[in-house]
């Protein structure tokens, strides 16, 4: 499935067929601004959206301590194989830590440029994603956080091996979400906010 160095600052974190993912640097601020300047990019999310390169170096510095404190996080995606050698990010795809009441979670994120759409890009990195979460010494259950209107999103999340968990839905920054799960046992009595 993929390749895992011990030091993400190493090289790729993952690899697929047609993909790497690696942790960001502070040299991609620009890309990572290119990427949520796309057009559609975070038309679900548009509490993601960046105002500025210096947003961006933001959002960049916060992976990047993600990826050292935890050993995994949001990587950024480049085309792997013959002619992909200038690293052109064509999208960010990886696990970070946060919080689903109250409970610690992997929370899937994937986000692709619009010229890297309809290929099966977000589907084959999200299913390498999930996998290494699984072989993870983290041990935390696997979640995506999908806006009802996202389709698409939601085909990935289903196809790279979470299922709709209704019972976890939550009101996030941008409106309702609905959660897609893998590997977790939420205690019973656990439910989501079902209005925002």
């Amino acid at each position: 499935m993929g390749t895992e160095p011990g030091d993400p600052a190493a090289g790729p974190a993952w690899t697929t067929a047609r993909l790497v993912g690696r942790a960001p640097t502070p040299a991609d601020a620009a890309a990572v601004l290119a990427l949520h300047r796309a057009p559609g990019v975070v038309a679900h999310d548009p509490g993601d959206a960046l105002a500025d390169l210096a947003a961006a170096q933001r959002r960049v510095e916060r992976w990047a301590r993600h990826w050292h404190e935890h050993g995994t996080g949001y990587a950024l995606l480049s085309w792997r194989g013959p002619g992909a050698a200038d690293g052109t990010v064509v999208g960010v795809c990886g696990t970070a830590v946060m919080t689903l009441h109250d409970r610690p979670v992997l929370n899937l994120l994937y986000r692709l440029h619009p010229a890297a759409r309809g290929r099966g890009v977000a589907t084959e990195a999200a299913t390498a994603v999930v996998a290494r979460a699984r072989r993870s010494p983290l041990r935390l259950p696997v979640t995506a956080r999908v806006r009802p209107a996202n389709s698409a999103s939601a085909r990935v999340a289903l196809a790279a091996g979470l299922e709709r968990d209704p019972e976890l839905d939550v009101c996030g920054e941008d409106g309702p979400e609905e959660v897609y799960r893998a590997d977790v046992e939420m205690e019973p009595g656990v439910t989501g906010r079902r209005s925002c």
